[in-house]
């Protein structure tokens, strides 16, 4: 089992480049950018971890910059944002976005993809709440069309172009990994749909640990008639102990994500030591 870290990055955190180049030296897999393009003043849309929305949400960078630079910093270390809010996002546009960071990370990039829950961020994209899922979908399954196709188009309900040109193409073939966040078991079963991984935050109020539906997500994708390794599962959030984590690995979990405070070195770096020892041991 790997170990990532996920931060908002914002203008008073550790940089990108510094935090890349940190993880690597410790042994981490990858490094996590969120997305919220902005937080409407009259938000209505409660926080779905509950209490109120974390400063770092108003402030964070655009994921796909600050994994730039990451990137540029880096030599091992895979990225990936977590997640991208598709349905907030014009398709041909981040297809090209997420071709670019694969090429220039060398193909280390993981597409993390949520369909969000600010009701009135995505209203101020033209997004319609209700059909959000649809919308997501429609847009990933037009990205895969553009990264695989030369001449690509899509014919959605609420997605259509005809035929374009859109160069470059990803260099992971092919396109990089599409993990799908969200719930069990509606997220788990977007993931089967039309992912190549699910990646579940860790508690919801349907559940305590979501590695304990992992038996009920894999009878899912029996009845799918998908392989049980190929939608491997990446768990967001952990607690710095051993025991947990040979649990999740024996469990059959394939990544670990821990969250980082969106502070400066002096508080992340102790973190990244304390968690250092654990990958090595695990």
């Amino acid at each position: 089992m790997q170990i990532g870290a996920a931060i908002f990055f914002t203008d008073y955190s550790i940089a990108p480049a510094e935090l890349g180049r940190e993880l690597e030296a410790r042994g981490f897999e990858s490094c996590w950018a969120p997305e919220h393009s902005h937080i409407p003043v009259g938000r209505e849309s409660g926080f779905p971890a509950g209490g109120e929305l974390p400063k770092a949400y108003y402030d964070t960078l655009d994921p796909f910059v600050a994994l730039t630079a990451v990137a540029a910093a880096t030599t091992r270390l895979k990225i990936g944002t977590g997640v991208c809010l598709v349905a907030q996002r014009d398709p041909i546009q981040t297809a090209k976005s997420v071709a670019s960071l694969d090429q220039v990370s060398g193909g280390r990039f993981l597409f993390g993809v949520g369909n969000g829950w600010n009701r009135e961020e995505m209203e101020n994209h033209g997004t319609v709440f209700a059909t959000r899922h649809k919308l997501a979908r429609e847009r990933i399954e037009a990205m895969q069309a553009i990264w695989t196709q030369s001449k690509a188009e899509y014919h959605g309900d609420l997605v259509n172009f005809d035929p374009i040109y859109a160069w470059p193409k990803p260099v992971q073939r092919p396109y990089p990994p599409i993990l799908v966040g969200g719930a069990f078991p509606y997220g788990a079963r977007r993931a089967i749909r039309y992912g190549n991984g699910w990646m579940p935050h860790r508690t919801r109020p349907q559940y305590a640990d979501v590695v304990d539906k992992l038996p009920e997500f894999r009878a899912l994708l029996a009845e799918a008639g998908r392989a049980p390794d190929s939608l491997p599962v990446s768990v967001w959030g952990g607690k710095p102990d051993l025991d947990a984590l040979k649990r999740d690995r024996d469990a059959g979990v394939v990544r670990m994500i821990m969250n980082l405070p969106s502070a400066g070195r002096e508080e992340v770096l102790p973190r990244l030591d304390r968690w250092a020892a654990l990958i090595a041991a695990l």
